[in-house]
């Protein structure tokens, strides 16, 4: 019962003190696999110098994870990086994301 109680309390404490250290620092760049189309870059830098901040995505769009589980049939679908990436808001050309790192 002790270490449970232990437990819950380190638990309680990484989500207070430790759950920013866990976030992508804002203007980092991230590269993901990208599924063999080439490696996705995301920008930290670029998004915020258009004014985005995290939340602007994250909780709604995204999890607070670090993956990205996008699909192929995400693409085209207002939903993910495609809720602004759709052409009219921001580009929507594939080889802006997906480049040979």
């Amino acid at each position: 019962m002790r270490l449970r109680v232990i437990a819950l309390a380190l638990a309680a404490a990484g989500m207070l003190w430790g759950g920013a250290s866990l976030a992508t620092p804002a203007g980092r760049i991230i590269v993901y696999g990208g599924g063999g189309e080439g490696k996705v870059v995301f920008d930290g830098r670029t998004h915020a110098a258009a004014g985005k901040v995290c939340n602007d995505c994250h909780l709604d769009l995204f999890a607070t994870a670090r993956r990205a589980l996008i699909t192929r049939d995400d693409h085209g679908k207002p939903r993910a990086c495609f809720a602004c990436h759709d052409g009219k808001q921001a580009f929507d050309t594939c080889e802006e994301c997906h480049r040979k790192v």
